[in-house]
């Protein structure tokens, strides 16, 4: 199950300016989206629940992977930034 944690719902095609961040915490033997956790006007894709694939999404939308940390036993967190 993913938990999603978020005010305020921007979807993508509005205008936004600034600096938007996204944690991703993925269960990492299963591919699998845990939590997903994002500044309040961070404009987002659909959050599907193969961690890969949420990724991509929003690296074609010009996130940014600025950092990767491994959680002992299996949880893997993406934190992107979109300027």
């Amino acid at each position: 199950m993913i938990t999603f944690y978020r005010n305020h719902p921007t979807m993508i095609g509005l205008a936004w300016t600034g600096r938007h961040v996204m944690i991703i915490q993925c269960q990492y033997d299963t591919n699998s989206v845990l939590h997903v956790h994002t500044s309040y006007h961070a404009p987002i894709e659909s959050i599907r629940k193969n961690c890969a694939e949420t990724l991509s999404q929003h690296l074609s939308i010009g996130y940014k992977v600025m950092n990767v940390t491994f959680f002992p036993p299996n949880i893997v967190q993406y934190l992107l930034v979109l300027e």
